[in-house]
């Protein structure tokens, strides 16, 4: 298929297929894929934010080594003895390099403490490399830091701390020195990788796609991947990348799961989850012990004569234990052959399960193989 016209003749098979598809449940192929290599980067740095009132790092050895090295740029030599770090604070800045982005354009930037310093607030970070995983200089930092966070702290040594005052941002802080180097205009097919691999929203991805710019466009590689044929002029890749992303894929029902979270008791049953004919009982048995004390005193009574003498004796404690049983009458529900997930929740939150208790429930059924759906436990 040629591709030098290849834009205006999908023009009108696009929209009308939009258009059909507009009433079924469909999703468009930039929310369910991506293109491989068209992606951001991670930039890492470490430098140096001064002008803290008092909030820095103090006598920290790493904080005035590095101020020591900042000042002997300038032509300065000085020791770390001469020097005070409680109004600096050694950070780690960190940043994501979108993908295309042009040397001279800004990106947002974090910095994070490393020492003891307790805020940022009022701090600038002094110029910081950021580099990539490749050790190269991509961008380069600097700025005033707003930070979120607020500490206080009392002569008592008492102290009052507000969200995070020890992480600040810098927007558009860092100026791009490099540009990531891409195969985007280069390569003569793109592949789209999809955010959840499954073989038939791949399939389907690739038929929707063939459906519009002519057949063979697209193949499925595999669960994950599907191959795109692309113009080879530049000045079209862009607007192709652009109808493309915006075709609508019927996205395939997920498999069924049931999703337990054990720290939290949550738990997420699919759309997809059946069950086969099984019978559960739920009940629950409550035990009370209590434990009290019954003391006796005696006396003795001493007769002389015509005169009597009453002594207390010794007290006597007997244990007196309770026990009480208490056992709830058993509730029994039943499953037919495949039932739904609205039954499924129904039938166990008639009988008042808990989150503990559906859990259960769920792995009974599973060890039983009642349960058509993969148990997750996270």
């Amino acid at each position: 298929m040629a591709f030098h016209n290849l834009i205006g003749r999908a023009l009108c098979a696009f929209a009308l297929v939009l258009a059909l598809s507009s009433a079924a449940l469909a999703e468009r192929i930039k929310d369910v894929a991506s293109v491989a290599g068209v992606r951001s980067n991670q930039l890492v740095g470490y430098g140096i934010v001064v002008g803290l009132a008092g909030t820095g790092d103090g006598n920290s050895g790493l904080t005035l080594q590095s101020m020591q090295a900042m000042v002997s740029r300038f032509g300065l030599v000085t020791d770390v003895s001469g020097l005070n770090a409680s109004n600096a604070a050694a950070v780690m800045v960190t940043a994501d390099l979108p993908p295309f982005l042009k040397p001279g354009q800004t990106l947002d930037i974090t910095a994070s403490t490393m020492g003891g310093a307790s805020s940022l607030r009022g701090g600038t970070l002094l110029m910081t490399p950021l580099l990539g995983a490749d050790g190269e200089t991509y961008a380069v930092a600097q700025g005033n830091l707003v930070v979120g966070g607020l500490g206080v702290q009392g002569a008592d040594q008492s102290s009052l701390v507000v969200n995070v005052p020890t992480v600040g941002r810098v927007p558009r802080g860092a100026t791009v020195e490099r540009m990531v180097p891409s195969s985007f205009l280069e390569t003569p097919n793109l592949i789209l990788n999809l955010h959840k691999g499954d073989f038939t929203t791949a399939t389907n991805t690739a038929e929707a796609i063939n459906g519009i710019f002519g057949p063979d466009v697209a193949v499925p590689l595999d669960a994950n991947s599907i191959r795109v044929r692309a113009p080879q002029d530049p000045s079209q890749r862009v607007s192709f990348v652009s109808l493309l992303e915006n075709v609508e894929v019927t996205q395939a029902e997920p498999p069924a799961r049931v999703i337990i979270n054990s720290r939290t008791g949550t738990v997420v049953i699919g759309g997809n989850v059946r069950v086969t004919p099984a019978a559960v009982t739920h009940g629950s048995m409550t035990v009370r012990v209590n434990e009290d004390f019954n003391v006796d005193q005696g006396q003795t009574v001493v007769t002389n004569g015509d005169q009597t003498i009453v002594a207390d004796n010794e007290p006597v404690v007997t244990p007196d234990t309770d026990i009480e049983v208490e056992e709830e009458t058993a509730r029994a529900f039943i499953f037919d052959t495949g039932v739904s997930l609205s039954s499924l929740v129904d039938a166990i939150n008639s009988v008042g399960a808990s989150a503990s208790d559906l859990v259960a429930i769920l792995e009974a059924l599973r060890e039983a193989g009642a349960l058509r759906a993969e148990l997750v436990v996270i």
